[in-house]
């Protein structure tokens, strides 16, 4: 299963985000219901930011997620080094073969090589599976560093 860096206006990342932000609203457990944000084109470019899609062994993309450098305030960390990691998304038909792990472990390393310390991520209680997939890759609870309206958990794991 490789991966493919792409803009988020690539094709497949616009269908495989439209799909995740669909199976949210869908599944969402706020009466004020999920609140869709598409990225900009440029949230994710390099050399602050990265979206990845993985591919199954035919070259159709299963999945996808990005990582982008924050604000120098983040965490009062050193300027520069604090990154999050969004938008990980793996379909349905590729659930549990161990995508989202490998994409996550992609994500981290591609932050890393450009000089990431520490990365935070945001989520929701609901979504227990990714809840797990980031306690077992050594992301620890903490407070909000944002303001997501969609979010109910954040996390962070410090890299070096």
């Amino acid at each position: 299963m490789p991966f493919e860096s792409v803009p988020v206006t690539d094709p497949r990342a616009r269908e495989l985000l439209t799909e995740y932000f669909g199976y949210r609203a869908a599944t969402f457990p706020s009466p004020g219901g999920y609140v869709v944000a598409m990225p900009a084109d440029d949230a994710f470019t390099p050399p602050d930011g990265e979206f990845l899609l993985l591919t199954d062994d035919h070259g159709r993309a299963i999945g996808c997620g990005a990582v982008r450098r924050l604000a120098d305030e983040v965490l009062g960390a050193p300027a520069r080094s604090v990154w999050e990691v969004k938008h990980l998304w793996v379909r349905e038909t590729a659930r549990g073969s161990g995508a989202g792990r490998r994409l996550l472990a992609e994500l981290e390393g591609r932050a890393a090589a450009r000089g990431a310390q520490t990365l935070v991520l945001d989520t929701n209680a609901s979504l227990t599976a990714a809840n797990g997939l980031y306690a077992s890759s050594g992301y620890s609870p903490i407070p909000a560093y944002n303001d997501n309206p969609n979010a109910t958990t954040w996390y962070r794991k410090d890299l070096r």
